[in-house]
């Protein structure tokens, strides 16, 4: 089932001072959680134009030692594993330089690359039940390259957003934007969500998310769970408290 509605929550929401305040900054304490070891977030250094990699939001994080930590459990609600997909769109063409960078195509190696990853996930059992994509041509067509030739990918909700467009250019707002969509979109008996989108955001929120500096090349999906009664309480335990399964790649290609 397709929904394509544009549902996208506005982009200052992300930096609203209202948001969730998990992902600014955990601090080491005692007491519920049982935290008591930590080490500092350290995100990748990457490159991004001629001016470089610009400061994350989230670069100072103190990240808890998830060894350490002692869920509650709440005994009126199940806790079940919350499994989030982030996966970057496969590589687009540059071929025509007067189309808009939102209106970009896949090129064919793109193409190839995301019908592989489809695979993967379909062979790893990492098939979504909903799906939150860019609204750029780019994600869309990763999408619909990855129905084609899986298709357990053909039937799940799906909402296409302009605002994951939009906040991956912005430094360090993309893992709470992430947080609040996938909160107002998944439904408590959803386990796994898909988030399908672009660097430099994708990037930061996997790090901040994990507490791993994690890289992101084209076509490449970051798995990650956690556990939670509901996905609000999956994210409550802050940044570093998801666990990176694996990144997922395509055979055969040295993406970019």
């Amino acid at each position: 089932m397709e929904v394509k509605l544009r549902s996208d929550l506005p982009s200052s929401s992300a930096a609203s001072s209202s948001s969730l305040p998990c992902l600014h900054a955990v601090k080491p304490k005692t007491g519920a959680y049982g935290l008591s070891k930590s080490t500092p977030l350290q995100l990748p250094e990457l490159k991004y134009g001629k001016h470089g990699r610009k400061s994350l939001h989230a670069a100072s994080c103190i990240i808890a030692d998830t060894s350490l930590r002692d869920f509650p459990v709440d005994s009126a609600l199940p806790r079940k594993t919350r499994r989030l997909i982030l996966l970057r769109h496969g590589k687009s063409s540059w071929a025509d330089t007067s189309v808009k960078d939102h209106d970009r195509p896949l090129n064919e190696q793109g193409r190839t690359a995301s019908a592989s990853l489809g695979s993967k996930l379909q062979l790893v059992g990492w098939l979504p039940d909903l799906i939150l994509c860019s609204d750029s041509v780019r994600t869309r067509e990763t999408l619909d390259v990855m129905k084609e030739h899986v298709p357990e990918f053909r039937n799940v909700e799906v909402h296409f957003l302009g605002s994951f467009y939009s906040v991956a250019a912005m430094d360090g707002h993309t893992a709470e934007h992430l947080q609040d969509t996938i909160c107002k979109f998944a439904r408590d008996d959803i386990s796994t969500v898909m988030c399908m989108g672009h660097n430099r955001g994708w990037e930061e929120a996997a790090s901040i998310f994990s507490g791993l500096a994690v890289e992101l090349k084209t076509a490449n999906a970051a798995l990650l769970e956690t556990i939670g009664s509901s996905w609000q309480e999956a994210f409550e335990s802050g940044a570093g408290s998801w666990t990176l399964s694996s990144i997922l790649k395509p055979d055969g290609f040295d993406a970019e």
